[in-house]
């Protein structure tokens, strides 16, 4: 198998069937969570970049995490409202894509709450069998591949089906994105392949039944 591989992105196969949007038959709702707080995150230009590029068929609704109260264990018998509104909005989405920004190696503390928030009550885990795609732009040469680590092991616990292909990891240079959202074009082409794995990782995910399986 072959390798391309450019602006952070590594993927196998042609250009052609790196961002060629798969065919599948009923419309998927994407939820789009940001771990950053700022309005003026770099990782939220993404996101609106996202917006702008959904395939046909494919709805992105941004699940919003800023509201999530501090996880505490003394709360899993009476959960609180928004905690219980994030759990749903995770449900309710046949798959999710998580922008990240890279904060000292690792995740942002408001993005690693929303995880253990989605992740209880115990046995109630909202991330268990969700297909994810993880993104994220960097100011430093490895875009947020550290961060994308943690991330993907802490939602790998949680069992969460994390996709493993392409790892799209954005060099942030030349403002490639502008505050509309529009990506300029090498990053537009990073992009659609991204979005069309992500497209044929969550229509896989709807196919098997799953429905023997119980939560962690």
């Amino acid at each position: 198998m072959q390798w391309q591989a450019f602006s952070g992105l590594r993927v196998p196969g042609s250009m052609a069937d790196m961002t060629a949007t798969p065919q599948h038959h009923a419309p998927l709702r994407i939820g789009l969570i940001v771990g950053s707080l700022s309005h003026r995150s770099i990782n939220r230009r993404l996101a609106r970049a996202l917006h702008r590029m959904a395939p046909s068929g494919v709805t992105l609704a941004d699940i919003r995490i800023d509201a999530l109260p501090m996880y505490n264990p003394d709360h899993d018998a009476a959960f609180p409202a928004s905690a219980r509104r994030f759990k749903a909005e995770l449900e309710a989405a046949d798959g999710l894509i998580i922008v990240t920004p890279e904060y000292n190696r690792s995740i942002p503390a408001v993005l690693k709450n929303a995880i253990d928030v989605g992740s209880r009550p115990w046995g109630e885990s909202s991330w268990f069998g969700k297909p994810v795609a993880l993104l994220g732009a960097g100011l430093n040469g490895a875009g947020t591949a550290v961060a994308q680590a943690h991330l993907r092991a802490c939602l790998g616990y949680c069992g969460a089906q994390v996709l493993g292909a392409p790892e799209t990891c954005v060099h942030w240079t030349d403002a490639p994105v502008d505050e509309d959202g529009v990506a300029g074009p090498e990053l537009a082409t990073t992009l659609a392949a991204f979005l069309a794995a992500t497209v044929r990782h969550v229509a896989k995910a709807q196919s098997p039944d799953d429905s023997h399986l119980s939560k962690v």
